[in-house]
């Protein structure tokens, strides 16, 4: 027989499955596979690539839905015979491992509840993700570097694809920029909670003397468009200017001008692509890095526009979101949620789902 607490816990975690598949619609998501599916079907499909690769996208991202879904609720199911199965045996380490196992649903099922809160216009799309070093010198560029890793750690911990499309190197030691696009369903609506100032604060390596620096780095999160996203983008508005591709220390990495520059001359916005050897292939990325960031921009006039009308003078609440403090104690506080951790190295490593979590649930609480 089950123990009362165990039966609760699972109570609980089937009403939030529940509720989650509710709001999902999976019959809609699954009547939508079907229509994609005799759409894959068709032989002219490839005609159009651009429209295959959406369908053929769309359809994945369904799929993996529906299967995530449902592997959560065949655990959920399994869960209960483990149990009983334990407790009529006798067996310690059986019962222990359906503990553990319930504590991994819980997780898994927290995390799904959490996707069921972006909605947002873009949420769906794969994000680009622009870091660049601020005040604080040497170890501003080492903090950028570090984030850098952060973030394609917790892609690596996901299975999410990362592609680097651009790094420019600083001269001592980490990097002035960088930007990489992460390749996952709802990869923009998690990620974009990331975006603002983040603060370090640490016993510089670069400081002789062994003081305390204190170094920020800004961090920059837009959705990847898609071919039916209406950006007007006049040719006579974009200078391009191609270069040498180049690493760490200026060292070549090739020996042709490859690297691609793009620049909205009305704006002002910059973006390079130096990952490909190809100029052309370099110029078609940075054209759909300079789209996503003009389609930010766009967005983030209109909500100018708007707070101005409400007479909202707050800066935005992405700014200054995060602390990471090495020293005089190990401490990473989201200042914006509260939610705080003192294992600063797992942080670091990739460990920032926790984050990003408290992030959306803030977001959806603020209703922005």
């Amino acid at each position: 027989m089950a123990t009362p607490d165990f039966t609760e816990q699972t109570k609980a975690l089937d009403a939030t499955l529940t509720s989650i598949e509710k709001v999902l619609d999976l019959d809609a998501i699954r009547k939508e596979i079907d229509d994609l599916q005799e759409q894959v079907g068709a032989p002219d499909l490839w005609d159009d690539q651009a429209n295959a690769q959406r369908v053929t996208g769309r359809l994945s991202v369904l799929q993996s839905e529906v299967e995530r879904v449902m592997g959560l609720r065949e655990r959920l199911d399994d869960i209960d015979i483990m149990h009983e199965m334990a407790l009529e045996e006798g067996d310690a380490e059986a019962a222990a491992e359906v503990q553990r196992e319930l504590v991994r649903i819980k997780k898994a099922i927290d995390t799904l509840e959490v996707r069921t809160l972006l909605s947002g216009e873009y949420d769906e799309r794969d994000a680009l993700v622009s870091i660049r070093s601020g005040a604080g010198g040497v170890d501003a560029a080492d903090f950028a570097l570090s984030l850098q890793r952060m973030y394609i750690r917790w892609a690596e911990r996901h299975g999410y694809t990362v592609e680097v499309y651009d790094t420019s190197y600083a001269e001592e030691a980490g990097i002035k920029s960088t930007t990489f696009a992460v390749k996952a369903p709802y990869a923009y609506g998690t990620l974009s909670v990331e975006a603002g100032t983040h603060r370090l604060v640490r016993i510089s390596p670069f400081d002789n003397q062994g003081r305390r620096q204190t170094s920020f780095a800004a961090v920059e999160v837009v959705p990847v468009l898609e071919e039916t996203d209406e950006i007007d983008l006049p040719e006579d508005e974009v200078r391009v200017d191609v270069f040498r591709s180049s690493g760490p220390g200026g060292q070549s990495v090739n020996t042709t001008d490859s690297a691609v520059r793009l620049t909205h001359i009305p704006t002002g916005t910059v973006v390079s692509c130096q990952n490909e050897k190809s100029q052309l292939q370099n110029k078609a990325s940075a054209m759909v890095i300079l789209k996503a960031k003009l389609l930010a921009l766009k967005k983030a006039e209109e909500r100018a526009h708007i707070d101005e009308l409400r007479g909202d003078v707050q800066a935005s609440w992405g700014d200054q979101m995060r602390n990471y403090v090495l020293n005089p104690y190990q401490m990473v506080k989201d200042l914006r949620t509260e939610f705080e951790t003192g294992n600063t190295q797992g942080v670091l490593d990739g460990e920032i789902d926790d984050f990003i979590e408290a992030g959306i649930r803030w977001r959806r609480e603020q209703g922005i």
